[in-house]
C-alpha cells in the first residue's frame, strides 16, 4: 500500500488553557469605546432587564453620551508605550507567567477577553489549529457569578456550537478551585500539580 505524503500535517494531543478576563476596548477612540460598551452592555447576563426597553435606553442614550466620558477615563490609564489598557497588558503577562511555570510541551496557555479583543472565539480557533484536543477555560474571577463566569461559558458554548471540532472541555467556575491545584514553592514560582 502506498502512503500519500501530500496529506497536511494534523496537529493533536495538546491541552489548551484559555485564561479569560473581562475585556477592554481596542483603543481610547470614541468608536472603539462605543463598540466595547455595546458588546458589554448588550449581554443579557450583565443587564437583566426587559431587553426591548434596555436596547432603546442603550442605543439612544448610553451609547450616544457615555463613550466620550469613558474614553477620557481610559486615556488616563492607557499604557501609551504598549498601546493597550492595563487589563489587557497584565492579563497577557499573567498568561505568559502561567505558561512559563507549567513547562509542559503538550500544554498551551493563551488568553482572551470576554468583551473586546482578543476574543474567545479567535483564541479557541487558534488553540484548535495548534492541536489542542482538550480545552480548559479559566475565567479570572474569584468566584462564580452569572454576570462574569456564566457569560464566559455562554461565549465558549456559542463558539463551539459552530465548530465541527469538539474538544473535551473543562471550565473552572471558581478561580479558588484552580488555586487548590497550585502550590507556591519556596522560590515563589507557581507549579501546576495534577490539574492538566
Amino acid at each position: 500500500m502506498e502512503v500519500n505524503n501530500n496529506h497536511p500535517t494534523v496537529k493533536f494531543g495538546k491541552t489548551g488553557v484559555l485564561v479569560i478576563n473581562l475585556g477592554t476596548p481596542d483603543s481610547t477612540g470614541w468608536f472603539d469605546i462605543r463598540k466595547y460598551l455595546k458588546e458589554f452592555l448588550s449581554d443579557k447576563r450583565v443587564i437583566e432587564v426587559n431587553p426591548i426597553i434596555w436596547q432603546v435606553i442603550l442605543n439612544l442614550f448610553i451609547l450616544t453620551f457615555r463613550p466620550s466620558k469613558t474614553a477620557r477615563a481610559y486615556r488616563e490609564i492607557w499604557m501609551k508605550n504598549e498601546n493597550m489598557s492595563p487589563l489587557l497588558y497584565y492579563t497577557q503577562k499573567q498568561s505568559e507567567k502561567i505558561s512559563k511555570s507549567i513547562k509542559k510541551e503538550n500544554v498551551i496557555i493563551d488568553f482572551a477577553m470576554r468583551y473586546g479583543n482578543p476574543s474567545i472565539k479567535s483564541r479557541i480557533y487558534k488553540l484548535q489549529e495548534q492541536g489542542c484536543e482538550d480545552l480548559v477555560i479559566l475565567p479570572l474571577y474569584p468566584q462564580y457569578a452569572a454576570a462574569t463566569t456564566a457569560t464566559v461559558c455562554d461565549e465558549v458554548y456559542r463558539t463551539l456550537m459552530n465548530m465541527r471540532w469538539q474538544p473535551s472541555l473543562k471550565i473552572v467556575h471558581d478561580l479558588i478551585v484552580f488555586y487548590n491545584y497550585l502550590k507556591l514553592e519556596q522560590n515563589h514560582q507557581l507549579k501546576l500539580i495534577g490539574f492538566l
